[in-house]
């Protein structure tokens, strides 16, 4: 492990060899394989890597073991608020509470940055998602159209509120 591990020394991720850290330009290469493998609309190596690089406004997390990146998370802070952009984890790695602890740790560290509020997009078809997203607070708001260009599908809204604004006050 590199010591840049986000993760509680006595997390249970610890104990299988996962640490979270902040993305490196060296993990875009791992990171799109995975959306590869998770993503009906996959993001390529450059997209990330200038995500990592570039992006001003992005931050990213991965899960990974001393051979490879085994899970991601992406959130772009608009002032005090994070619109995260993806979450995924490797098929092999599933059911490991992973993008559970990418989620808990972003909004630790992102906490900490002044992000109170966050919003996402989920395909309206993606229940297994839909669920993490409420097990962390989130709650659905509304609907995107037609926002998935490759088949069309409706986005749901959903926004997770820790500012204390309504959620009225962002509809």
């Amino acid at each position: 492990m590199t010591g840049s591990n986000l993760l509680a020394g006595d997390h249970p991720l610890v104990s299988e060899g996962i640490e979270i850290r902040e993305a490196r330009l060296s993990d875009a290469e791992d990171m799109a394989i995975i959306d590869q493998l998770c993503s009906t609309i996959p993001w390529m190596q450059e997209s990330f890597e200038r995500e990592i690089e570039e992006n001003k406004i992005a931050f990213y997390l991965v899960a990974a073991t001393d051979e490879e990146v085994v899970g991601y998370m992406g959130l772009w802070r608009v002032a005090d608020e994070g619109h995260i952009t993806n979450v995924a984890v490797a098929p092999k790695f599933r059911r490991m509470k992973i993008a559970s602890a990418l989620m808990e740790t972003m909004f630790e560290v992102c906490g900490e940055k002044g992000v109170m509020d966050y919003t996402l997009e989920v395909r309206t078809s993606n229940a297994p998602a839909q669920e993490l997203y409420k097990k962390h607070g989130f709650r659905g708001v509304g609907v995107r159209k037609d926002y998935y260009f490759d088949d069309h599908e409706d986005a749901l809204i959903m926004w997770k509120m820790t500012s204390g604004r309504d959620l009225e006050e962002v509809r």
